[in-house]
């Protein structure tokens, strides 16, 4: 049996210009964590469920287990360690440590990036819409309401800042 013939891909990641050489089966977790060594981005449950391993691939959210690292070929993905600007902490990522939105971790980059997408699409969401929006990310340590809270929040602040 021979190995998989690799393929390189071209991609943006977090603003930046990436190459890298991927299997036809890796997924984009893969790719991120072990190839390109950005460990924010969490394996949760590796099927597509829970939400942890969430990037921005052209904007959107999608669960990076879920896609395979091929399909980033010119695509521009933001994981979480796009979302701050060197030491400056994106306002979400603010908002979720002043509001407490956090405890383990794991699932906190999924939610992040995903309510990045939903605050850079309607910087003024209802509750409602964030509710939504983050249907697809699991926690297992909070409440909701912290998170819903923090975003809430990020709103708020972003839009004081326009």
């Amino acid at each position: 049996m021979s190995a998989a013939k690799k393929s390189h891909i071209q991609a943006t990641i977090n603003g930046e210009p990436s190459e890298f050489l991927c299997e036809p089966r890796q997924s984009l977790l893969e790719v991120v964590r072990n190839t390109l060594g950005m460990t924010g981005t969490k394996e949760g449950c590796n099927n597509g469920n829970c939400g942890a391993c969430a990037v921005l691939m052209n904007g959107r959210p999608v669960d990076s287990c879920l896609v395979l690292a091929v399909e980033a070929e010119g695509a521009e993905i933001t994981t979480i360690e796009g979302m701050a600007k060197g030491s400056d902490l994106h306002p979400l990522q603010k908002c979720f440590l002043e509001e407490a939105a956090l405890q383990c971790g794991i699932c906190t980059p999924g939610f992040l990036v995903t309510a990045k997408a939903l605050l850079d699409r309607n910087p003024e969401p209802t509750e409602e819409q964030i509710r939504f929006a983050l249907a697809g990310n699991l926690c297992r340590c909070t409440g909701y309401d912290k998170i819903v809270e923090a975003v809430q929040s990020a709103a708020l602040r972003m839009k004081e800042k326009t």
